[in-house]
Order: structure tokens, then C-alpha cells, then sequence
């Protein structure tokens, strides 16, 4: 692999997953099993494909942080949005928070762009912490993760090759 990487987003996992069997998208990238949340079912349904086949196996700290309006504090959130995944992580912080409604987003740096998008102050994203300077948020707490050895197991995957 040489030369500069064009990222293609993909709604779904199976979206990411023809894109490399059918668009000639040389690598796809997804999270198979987190030590928090478990198992993404899924991606894990996407990547059962003779199609494909796994090139490398990667273990990531995840680190997940309230992200919301520069005029918003995380007293006056009362509703959270991000991936079930990435919300399933967080399963402390929103006990302790009973008035904060959870919704599930596609992913998790699409739900900071809805926020974004949306300029609601009671609404926030979870998501990484880059997430924030990227969509122009703030970050309104930081560490909402159970676990601070919460990590996720990505594979990189291709095409097949014919034989």
C-alpha cells in the first residue's frame, strides 16, 4: 500500500463490505467485538462472506466523550446520541444520568455531525474525543466509558483473491 488513502464512509457495515466485493474498495476496516459491549453482530453478519478475507487483526483503546454545543453544559443534555455499540460502553454514565434520553445514531462521529447539524443544546453525541474539534463541538465531559481499559477489536479485510 502506497500513495495517499482515500476513506470511503459507509452507512452500514454490509455497505462497507460490497463496497470491497463489488466497487473495488481495496481495504474495509470493521469493529468485530468490544470488551464493554461484546460482539457487533452486525459487522460480524457483514463479514460472512467467502468474498472477503481477513488481512489483519487490531486491538484499539476506545476512549468516549460527551460532545456538544459550545453553550451547553452536560447538566443541560437530555439526549444522547451514538451508536448502540458505543452507547452499550457507557452504560454507568447514562444510570447516573436517568433524565438523558439515549438514541441510537448510525455511528459515532455521525451522531457528533447530527448535534453539529442540529445546534440543539440539549442534545450531545458520544464519540471520540477528536470528534469534537472535527464537527466544531466541545467536549462537555470526558472518560464515559465503564471501563478504562475499554478497548475494540477491528479487522482489516479485502477482496479475495481468484485462484
Amino acid at each position: 500500500m502506497e500513495g495517499p488513502i482515500t476513506l470511503l464512509p459507509c452507512a452500514t457495515f454490509a455497505d462497507a463490505v460490497r463496497a470491497v466485493v463489488e466497487a473495488g474498495v481495496d481495504f474495509a476496516v470493521l469493529p468485530v467485538e468490544n470488551l464493554i459491549a461484546g460482539p457487533v453482530a452486525a459487522s460480524l453478519a457483514a463479514l460472512d462472506t467467502p468474498a472477503i478475507e481477513r488481512v489483519r487483526e487490531l486491538d484499539l483503546p476506545i476512549r468516549l466523550a460527551l460532545l456538544g454545543l459550545a453553550d451547553s453544559s452536560a447538566a443541560q443534555i437530555r439526549e444522547v446520541l451514538s451508536h448502540g455499540v458505543a452507547l452499550r460502553q457507557c452504560g454507568r454514565w447514562l444510570a447516573a444520568h436517568p433524565k438523558v434520553r439515549a438514541v441510537e445514531a448510525p455511528d459515532t462521529a455521525g451522531a457528533a455531525r447530527m448535534v453539529a447539524v442540529r445546534r440543539d443544546r440539549h442534545a450531545a453525541a458520544v464519540a471520540a474525543p477528536w470528534a469534537a474539534a472535527h464537527y466544531g463541538l466541545t467536549i462537555l465531559e470526558e472518560g464515559l466509558e465503564d471501563r478504562p481499559d475499554n478497548t475494540t477489536r477491528f479487522v482489516l479485510v479485502r477482496r479475495r483473491p481468484a485462484r
